[in-house]
């Protein structure tokens, strides 16, 4: 089995259930380039950052929070860029308040983080998994230059996580996700994060120019009341 969204996905986030119906969030990153590979993920407080390696310079568009999750309330946000803390902590505050976290919130967000402004206008991608009432509510979204940003309300179903990634999987020519096509869906039986994280990095081993394009695969589980998480980086 290959990844869903092709050889070249980009960066790419699936989020829901695992067999056991634990609330479960996947992150990878991939790159043509030697710069883009240069960097790994990276463990920081209640989150993941994307890093540069060495004495890479800093860059806003590669180097990032990834993931930030909550383990009181185990709301958990992941994206591809500057829009990963805004989004966390707006649906934690609906959280407190007792506000029901509907979509409206993520896509705002999203618009105003607005496309990647690089030469391939590369989407912004999110996700956040929270609560309505003891039910776990689960949001996907996307914002491509050309059009408003889009949600997706993940229906939960144990063993099937929802996703999107930042291209349609063209190694060659690389243009944003397909959203007329919906979110893409991964089949999983992994019942910890360390097998999950493997799983997508395995599934998207590929090539470019002779170079293995996988930078790093981060799995996520909330299990028993803590969010716990699991890395794979190219760069040890």
């Amino acid at each position: 089995m290959q990844n869903p969204n092709g050889p070249y996905p980009g960066r790419q986030l699936f989020v829901g259930l695992n067999p056991a119906k634990v609330p479960t969030l996947v992150y990878l990153v991939t790159g043509r380039s030697p710069a883009s590979r240069e960097r790994m993920a990276i463990a920081r407080d209640n989150g993941i950052i994307i890093g540069p390696i060495g004495n890479t310079a800093y860059d806003p568009l590669r180097h990032y929070t990834a993931i930030k999750f909550d383990d009181a309330s185990g709301i958990a946000a992941v994206s591809n860029g500057i829009q990963t803390d805004a989004i966390f902590e707006a649906y934690k505050l609906l959280h407190n308040v007792g506000t029901a976290p509907d979509a409206s919130f993520i896509e705002k967000l999203m618009e105003g983080a607005k496309a990647e402004p690089d030469s391939l206008n590369t989407p912004r991608i999110s996700a956040v998994i929270t609560k309505t009432g003891e039910a776990p509510a689960i949001i996907v979204s996307i914002k491509k230059h050309d059009m408003p940003a889009k949600s997706f309300i993940v229906k939960p179903e144990a063993g099937v996580l929802t996703g999107i990634s930042t291209y349609t999987g063209d190694m060659e020519k690389p243009t944003g996700y397909d959203v007329a096509k919906g979110a893409a869906k991964l089949k999983i039986d992994a019942a910890n994060p360390v097998d999950l994280a493997k799983y997508l990095y395995d599934l998207s081993a590929a090539t470019y120019n002779g170079d293995d394009i996988r930078v790093c695969a981060v799995g996520g589980m909330y299990l028993n009341g803590k969010w716990q998480i699991s890395i794979i980086n190219r760069h040890k």
